[in-house]
């Protein structure tokens, strides 16, 4: 069966105890790794046993579903949330910021998707954040390109690569997250988007 699929996973799965756990202590890398290969390997088999044809990792390797990925881009830089601040939590992401030049230019989350695909018999998705999210939450202050048009067009660029990168692994089937529109409801984002 191939995508699109009448039900399908999107988003982060709740992190098993034991991930949320390790993720707090102080253990080293190799053991969180494997802490994390286990919980993935058992969320697989939750979606395979329920029926459905594509798979995700969760996104258990993940600490937030869209910085993670940003981050490692070159001209990336993560900076304190200024506000408007997630209600009900004490713990807020930081800010993707567009310090430099924009590019993908080293394998970004690769390894992630290729320990998925060997771990299916289904469809491995993986989810990556849409371009519209380097600029969402910092606004035109958080773009340090002169011109947008230049700035957009280096995204553009990146996220060709990005996906080449992915398809040249094996992924058939990559999700865009794009929450944008979600946020577009908050009058404090709209007015820090302009």
């Amino acid at each position: 069966m191939k995508p699109p699929f009448r039900a399908d996973q999107v988003g982060s799965l709740l992190r098993p105890l034991e991930l949320v756990k390790a993720k707090r202590s102080r253990i080293s890398k190799q053991q969180l790794s494997e802490i994390q290969d286990r919980a993935i390997v058992e969320a697989v088999r939750k979606q395979e046993a329920i029926g459905l044809q594509g798979v995700t990792d969760g996104e258990f390797r993940r600490d937030w579903w869209h910085l993670d990925f940003l981050s490692q881009l070159d001209g990336v830089t993560l900076k304190e949330n200024p506000g408007p601040k997630f209600g009900g939590t004490e713990e807020q992401p930081p800010i993707p910021a567009v310090t430099g030049k924009l590019r993908y230019s080293r394998p970004v989350m690769i390894d992630d998707f290729s320990f998925l695909k060997k771990t299916t018999t289904k469809t491995a998705k993986f989810t990556i954040p849409s371009p519209s999210m380097l600029h969402l939450r910092a606004g035109r202050a958080g773009i340090c390109y002169k011109e947008m048009e230049e700035f957009w067009s280096d995204a553009v660029a990146a996220y060709r690569t990005a996906i080449k990168a992915f398809a040249d692994a094996g992924c058939t089937y990559l999700q865009l997250d794009d929450v944008a529109f979600a946020y577009l409801c908050d009058p404090k984002i709209r007015a820090n988007c302009t």
